[in-house]
């Protein structure tokens, strides 16, 4: 296996380098002042500063392999820019046109959406003009398992009627949300895993209502969207509407979150590896009982292992998006959910020793390591929690000694 970027993948690494260093970096005390002194909902205008600068660059979109609406990146040359992107979660992957959720709604207007849909909504997505939300999760059943999903989607007439409530609708609260995807049942007597479809929902239809904001780890996320409550009362949208076919949805839902899970845990290894710098800046820099934080053995121990965890981790996450690359999603379901479950973990056991390592200020707003834990172990539940990915991969294991 090479493990050299090749020629494009080197150049980009270089530019988006450069771009983190003189642009993205800096700007991070500028989005917290900015998020300060404003109304938390109201996009901070040092994002769409990055934007301009990003596009002008010709960073941009570069998640999506599609060549007729992204860069025509393999996953594997994507990997090493994401990771990249990781150092910052809250500020590069949306100056990229990168961020989820509109990453993982791209790919699913791109492969499954009508040419119609497609200008309506891809195309002002791949520019930037618009955000989008995706509404998957449910309050009252358990999520994890997405057949038990209840928000029903009638067929009447030329339209669908939507009713239900969803939460953890990532994106939803951003001011500049237009449509969202939902997720919701059209056949309840169906097969178990053809109950499902998708339908688009522009944000302004009458019936949806945005309850609230959530937190995360009392974070409200609004840096890049947030996260929300919806409600949708007796919505009514053109049949056009509907993602594919009716029973699609279950189906759609896995092709979207395969490559998410993937992105995810490309930039939970740039995290990681912001956590490993800062811990050992810090190592160095503060002294405790006559001798500098690097002199003291467990310290040491941590920045050891931190290094190991990071590398093996990597070299799975590369491993898993060349197998995207090469024998499809599917042929790489063992290690998508194997990253999903390890790649969290490694990252937020780094942060807690980097947070750790700075005492004090580790949990406060003067360092970033607190919000970038939180968002880690956020990342142990989305796109299904660890539980699920472990008994799903034991299962597979245990078929080959069957």
């Amino acid at each position: 296996m090479d493990f050299a970027h090749d020629a494009t993948t080197e150049q980009l690494r270089r530019e988006l380098l450069e771009f983190m260093e003189d642009f993205v970096l800096p700007a991070e005390p500028v989005l917290a002042r900015q998020l300060a002194e404003a109304d938390p909902w109201v996009k901070p205008k040092v994002i769409e500063e990055l934007k301009a600068e990003a596009r002008r660059r010709g960073l941009w979109n570069l998640f999506l392999p599609d060549r007729e609406h992204g860069a025509g990146l393999t996953n594997l040359q994507y990997a090493p820019l994401a990771e990249i992107t990781g150092r910052s979660p809250h500020l590069a992957p949306e100056a990229l046109n990168c961020a989820a959720p509109d990453t993982g709604n791209m790919e699913v207007l791109a492969m499954f959406g009508s040419a119609e849909q497609q200008r309506a909504w891809l195309r002002p997505l791949l520019d930037g003009r618009i955000r989008s939300a995706f509404c998957m999760t449910e309050p009252e059943v358990a999520s994890s398992d997405a057949t038990n999903i209840a928000t029903r989607i009638r067929r009447d007439g030329d339209e669908y009627v939507i009713d239900g409530r969803k939460w953890w609708s990532s994106g939803a609260m951003n001011p500049e949300c237009a449509v969202f995807i939902v997720m919701g049942k059209t056949d309840p007597g169906a097969e178990r895993h053809r109950q499902q479809s998708m339908v688009l929902v522009p944000r302004d239809t009458p019936g949806v209502r945005v309850e609230r904001g959530m937190r995360v780890f009392g974070y409200d996320d609004a840096s890049h969207g947030g996260h929300a409550e919806v409600v949708f009362e007796g919505v009514r949208v053109p049949a056009a509407n509907l993602i594919g076919g009716e029973g699609d949805g279950f189906a759609i839902a896995q092709a979207r979150l395969g490559p998410g899970r993937v992105h995810h845990c490309m930039r939970l290894i740039g995290m990681a590896e912001r956590a490993l710098e800062l811990m050992c800046r810090r190592a160095l820099e503060r002294v405790a009982f006559g001798r500098p934080l690097a002199e003291q053995g467990v310290v040491r121990e941590w920045i050891a292992e931190s290094r190991v965890r990071i590398e093996q981790a990597r070299l799975l996450v590369l491993k898993t998006a060349w197998l995207m690359d090469t024998v499809g999603n599917k042929g790489a379901h063992t290690e998508i959910q194997a990253i999903k479950i390890a790649v969290p973990l490694m990252a937020e056991w780094v942060l807690d020793k980097a947070i750790q390592a700075h005492g004090a200020a580790g949990v406060s707003q003067d360092h970033p390591l607190a919000e970038l834990w939180a968002s880690a172990r956020t990342l142990r539940l989305a796109d299904g929690p660890d539980e699920v990915h472990r008994v799903s991969l034991a299962k597979r294991e245990l078929k080959r000694y069957a």
